[in-house]
């Protein structure tokens, strides 16, 4: 029987895409290629005490901002750990032009976080919409140094959801129920709804406890 025939590719001959191709004159430089921040994502069960390792980034999403405000409020036992860029934005007010308030904001907010990250402090983040845009946002700055990255979705009712978030809200939902969202970098997601939601009384950020 014969042998398949390997055929050699010469240098000249490589793909268009090849990262050795010579650039042409005129020709723009292509952006730099984005960190593959993919993980293998666990989702978890709702439990009455949560516990995430020190240093991890933890967003939290949820269509009601009033819920999710009083849920965080509530749970994580570290206020100090919370940045919201909600806040950000109110205290920027009348200091900042109207125009310049949402970058200027979003800048001061990713300083703050990077530098907690940077410190190995735990960082706690409340959504300020559903879109994979924001969540990606957050992933990326906590994997420039390598913090581990964890999403808790709380479901809001029907009425509180606007008509804008209910095809994001779906979409997140099912990515989430399906296991896929280490995809975007996250290590474990979670998603409460009803009374689940009371029945977590407190998120802590600790290290796992010793072995007897």
């Amino acid at each position: 029987m014969s042998q398949p025939r390997s055929v050699k590719i010469g240098d000249n001959e490589r793909g268009g895409w090849s990262s050795d191709r010579p650039r042409r004159a005129g020709e723009p430089d292509r952006p730099p290629r984005k960190q593959d921040v993919s993980v293998r994502g666990r989702v978890l069960s709702p439990a009455f005490r949560m516990r995430y390792n020190p240093g991890s980034l933890l967003v939290v999403a949820c269509a009601d901002h009033e819920l999710r405000d009083k849920f965080v409020k509530r749970v994580i036992e570290e206020q100090s750990t919370i940045f919201s860029l909600e806040k950000v934005k109110t205290l920027l007010v009348g200091k900042v032009a109207e125009d310049e308030i949402e970058a200027k904001a979003q800048a001061l907010l990713d300083a703050a976080v990077a530098k907690r990250f940077a410190a190995g402090a735990s960082v706690v983040i409340p959504l300020a919409t559903l879109s994979a845009e924001e969540r990606e946002h957050y992933v990326r700055l906590a994997a420039a140094h390598r913090r581990a990255r964890h999403i808790i979705l709380v479901e809001a009712g029907k009425d509180s959801v606007a008509e804008d978030d209910r095809a994001p809200l779906t979409e997140l939902r099912n990515r989430l129920d399906a296991g896929e969202l280490g995809q975007e970098g996250f290590m474990t997601s979670l998603r409460l709804g009803g009374k689940v939601v009371d029945e977590l009384k407190k998120i802590v950020f600790a290290p796992p406890p010793a072995d007897d």
